[in-house]
């Protein structure tokens, strides 16, 4: 008997889908906030089959450094007072430490930036796979910030 073929899945359905308290947390808002927000489409969310919100890791993302002040003059009063402009937050997808150097990969919505910095300095910000970080992009040089 001929199988037949599978469809691809959709983007949304591979990646990791969130419990609302967790994008929350996140986020760094309420729970009744981002029922809020689902319930007004400013995040979009997928239904269980339970008819519980799931919330893709992308949405988070995407929302991620607008969430974390109300206003254009709190959010550039939130990022730490540097004199590199090119400011990139997103999230830690890696951290591999070998001898000297640590590699770091943050995604920053579709798109993942590596940088090589000190193993101590790695060590020393307690960088780990998940946790929010800004890129600091300086000519040919990326700094890690961890927020």
């Amino acid at each position: 008997m001929a199988r037949k073929p599978q469809p691809q899945r959709p983007k949304a359905m591979s990646e990791e889908l969130l419990k609302p308290r967790e994008a929350a947390l996140e986020l760094r808002i309420s729970f009744p906030t981002i029922k809020q927000w689902i319930y007004k489409r400013k995040i979009r969310s997928i239904r269980t089959a339970g008819g519980h919100h799931r919330i893709p890791q992308s949405e988070v993302d995407r929302l991620l450094f607008r969430t974390r002040a109300k206003t254009a003059l709190e959010r550039t009063l939130v990022m730490r007072h540097l004199s590199g402009r090119n400011q990139l937050v997103g999230r830690i997808e890696s951290v591999r430490i070998s001898g000297l150097m640590a590699e770091v990969v943050i995604s920053i919505g579709e798109q993942q930036i590596t940088s090589i910095i000190t193993a101590r300095s790695a060590r020393e910000m307690n960088l780990k796979a998940g946790q929010t970080a800004a890129a600091l992009i300086k000519s040919t040089e990326v700094m890690i910030l961890r927020v």
